[in-house]
């Protein structure tokens, strides 16, 4: 509907798969999942639930009657309350045995984890394809020297592939967190309202071993090996926190990524793609904006402002629970998992399409490589008899008239032909060319290249598994 807002992280942004995870329809069949664990591991431990009413809730799992659900939450005013009712009206020999001794937050919060602890998994596959495209960007660039930047300023010569590895590095990082944190995932478990597990301890007459076993053969049937030792009516908050700071350090690693390609698109030397029909500017129609990148960054800094919104809700909860996380949390977790699957589609679709212009590149590193080479020019020139203080006031006066003929005049850099014409120097032109090949300015660029994929991301993709990367709106 065109007079109804729609959220363009759904619309433009992200994948159908990351929807999905976080789709109405993803939650209340999780919710079902967990009353038949409940039920089922109720009945093992003694209650009085049956195979048929187990049958029952089975039969119903995956066709939920929204409309019953509907209808009954404006009259209730709680979600959870109008799911059970709705349950129930399917499975009326189970309808009295659902959610028994549980509350809103064993379906509400074990939902939730479940739901993150799936779309960190997809996450991890998507950041493992964005590492794998950059790991071979940078193999075939590792021996094309660049002008390298400090404070953005012309500095040391690097490599192409060397600078690649700088963000791979990055996006490793970032992977070493959220691999450290889903191998220790874990559910809230059966808990009770506050935490205390007294519903469940009244059912089962006292027998606090059977508690416990319920707790975590409830995990068990839901395919998770262990709870939270102690929650709150919620698992702490500190949890959605946790994820969130994950999601937020993805985007601060795309975010230079993304920086980094929209300056060598500046200075012409890579560019993310640019489709054939593709309009760059309303106005300027010979424009290639790097929008991509753009996008990037954009989507990126939202995430990095929403780590705000977990981190104030864990510090502002009140002792077993406060409501004040729900409304926040229904937006915050989901919106940061969306917008970040979509930067890293993003991240994966420019680094699989970079085009490289080896000859612009040249072409700026030879503007400055006779000031770098300089040192080595004069090492040469003392060699051959020359006085080094001497020499080194000479190129000094050389390179600051050669930089103002560059800045002042536009001319071309003229150092080399200075320094051979000055006798002091006892050097050719052709010698001084000889000293200029950048391959001599790049240090072990093109080896650490080399020895980063080899020993440090190759063993990594090989223990992965990647997806495709989604469609994205350009």
């Amino acid at each position: 509907m065109n007079n109804t807002y729609e959220s363009p992280l759904t619309s433009r942004y992200a994948s159908k798969e990351m929807q999905a995870l976080f789709s109405p329809d993803k939650k209340f069949r999780t919710w079902r999942r967990l009353w038949i664990a409940l039920a089922e591991t109720e009945k093992e431990l003694g209650l009085d639930i049956t195979q048929d009413q187990i049958d029952e809730l089975k039969k119903f799992q995956d066709d939920i009657n929204y409309d019953v659900a509907k209808a009954r939450e404006k009259e209730v005013r709680h979600d959870v309350m109008s799911h059970v009712y709705a349950y129930g009206v399917q499975c009326p020999s189970a309808a009295g045995i659902i959610h028994l001794g549980a509350t809103s937050c064993f379906v509400g919060d074990n939902t939730d984890l479940i739901i993150m602890y799936e779309a960190l998994d997809l996450i991890k596959k998507r950041l493992v394809n964005v590492i794998a495209i950059l790991a071979k960007f940078a193999d075939e660039y590792k021996d094309l020297p660049t002008l390298g930047f400090t404070h953005f300023q012309p500095a040391q010569p690097t490599t192409v592939g060397k600078r690649a590895t700088l963000w791979i590095q990055d996006f490793l990082l970032d992977l070493e967190a959220l691999e450290d944190f889903l191998q220790r995932r874990r559910l809230r478990g059966a808990k009770g309202t506050t935490g205390t597990q007294a519903s469940f301890l009244e059912l089962f007459d006292g027998d606090f071993e059977k508690v416990k076993l319920l707790d975590k053969t409830v995990a068990h049937k839901m395919g998770y090996d262990d709870v939270f030792p102690v929650t709150g009516q919620t698992y702490s908050r500190k949890i959605d926190s946790q994820v969130v700071n994950i999601l937020a350090g993805i985007a601060q690693s795309a975010t230079k990524f993304s920086n980094d390609i929209r300056l060598l698109q500046n200075l012409k030397e890579v560019e993310e793609p640019f489709e054939k029909n593709q309009i760059g500017s309303s106005a300027m129609a010979y424009k290639r904006n790097p929008m991509r990148s753009e996008r990037i960054a954009s989507l990126s800094r939202y995430v990095i402002a929403d780590m705000l919104n977990p981190a104030m809700t864990v510090a502002g909860q009140w002792f077993e629970r406060t409501l004040d996380d729900s409304a926040n949390k229904r937006l915050s977790v989901p919106e940061g998992f969306l917008a970040i699957d979509a930067v890293l589609n993003l991240c994966a679709n420019v680094s699989d399409g970079l085009v490289v212009y080896p000859k612009v590149i040249e072409q700026r590193l030879m503007k400055e490589l006779p000031f770098m080479a300089t040192e080595n020019i004069m090492m040469d020139a003392v060699k051959k008899g020359g006085n080094r203080q001497e020499l080194h006031e000479k190129i000094r006066v050389h390179s600051l008239e050669a930089a103002r003929m560059v800045k002042v005049e536009g001319k071309e850099n003229d150092l080399v032909d200075r320094i051979a014409n000055d006798p002091v120097f006892g050097v050719t032109k052709e010698e001084i060319l000889e000293v200029l090949k950048p391959n001599l300015y790049v240090g072990c660029a093109t080896l650490q290249v080399t020895d980063f994929l080899e020993n440090v991301v190759n063993p990594i993709l090989s223990e992965e598994d990647t997806v495709e990367t989604a469609e994205i709106t350009v």
